[in-house]
């Protein structure tokens, strides 16, 4: 599959597949949109299911969300039963919100068939599909896959500032525009205003058509208007930032959907460079 997504008609036809390892990646807080509140938590058949917050986080990190480390990663992702071959299957409650980020963190470990489930739970439920009361709580047999960090797909702040002058690289925000624009507060204590100079605005929800990600024409169109100058394949790196790190992914999702292949994430975001005093902010 060439696409970093699954239709929900995919994944149906898929659900018995031995190689399948379907993850709910649904985080409890929900920043930048109106969150989907379920009366009854349901999921899909056959779901695992990872917690961004905890498991899958750098708990001992200042960053508010920061990766795993590769023995953290390990460890869950053996729980899980997966290994190299395994075809990960991952989706949130909310359409599309964290699922990007668990696609992220599993693609810069080293998993190379990974997927997010295009309009997620919503997605699912809008379709009349079978859902179940919980998820299953661990793999029959562990899994032999083993976590080595891409540190290129994941950047800190020393490299942001580096390469602010820098046309070959971008850093694109997916925060709202007021925030972006320091016309709205942020929502951590302690954090200032404004964006990192240079850098480029595209919210999140503006890549999202109800539960779904727009086509890729659309994307396509969407980031050729946002930077004339970046062309998919031309070796300028796209660096996305968003609040701390989860919304961003998303738009790192959309810029690959529309051909762009290099691409990081700045996993700190704005919680760590605006709380930080020495860093320039615009």
């Amino acid at each position: 599959m060439a696409s970093p997504l699954v239709t929900t008609e995919w994944l149906q036809e898929n659900l018995d597949n031995e190689r399948l390892v379907l993850i709910d990646a649904s985080m409890a807080t929900v920043i930048g949109k109106e969150p989907i509140v379920y009366d009854q938590p349901v999921w899909i058949p056959g779901s695992y299911q990872i917690d961004l917050e905890r498991t899958l986080c750098n708990t001992e990190s200042s960053q508010l969300h920061a990766f795993p480390t590769e023995e953290q990663f390990t460890q869950e992702v053996r729980r899980l039963g997966i290994t190299p071959e395994s075809l990960v299957v991952l989706y949130d409650n909310q359409g599309i919100y964290s699922a990007p980020r668990a696609w992220w963190i599993l693609r810069s470990m080293g998993l190379e068939q990974v997927f997010v489930l295009d309009g997620g739970l919503p997605q699912w439920l809008a379709e009349g599909r079978e859902t179940v009361s919980a998820p299953v709580q661990g793999a029959a047999s562990a899994g032999s896959m083993a976590g080595r960090l891409d540190r290129e797909r994941v950047r800190d702040s020393a490299f942001v500032l580096q390469h602010l002058d820098d046309e070959q690289v971008a850093v694109i925000d997916a925060r709202s525009r007021a925030r972006f624009l320091a016309q709205a507060p942020e929502p951590r204590p302690g954090v200032r205003g404004g964006h990192i100079p240079n850098s480029l605005n595209l919210p999140f929800t503006e890549v999202l058509d109800g539960y779904r990600f727009r086509p890729a024409s659309e994307l396509e169109a969407m980031f050729k208007q946002l930077a004339p100058n970046l062309q998919p394949g031309n070796g300028q790196q796209l660096v996305f930032s968003c609040g701390s790190g989860i919304t961003a992914c998303i738009i790192l999702l959309a810029a690959e959907l529309a051909g762009y292949d290099q691409l990081s994430l700045y996993d700190g975001s704005w919680a760590d460079w605006g709380s930080d005093e020495s860093l320039p902010v615009a």
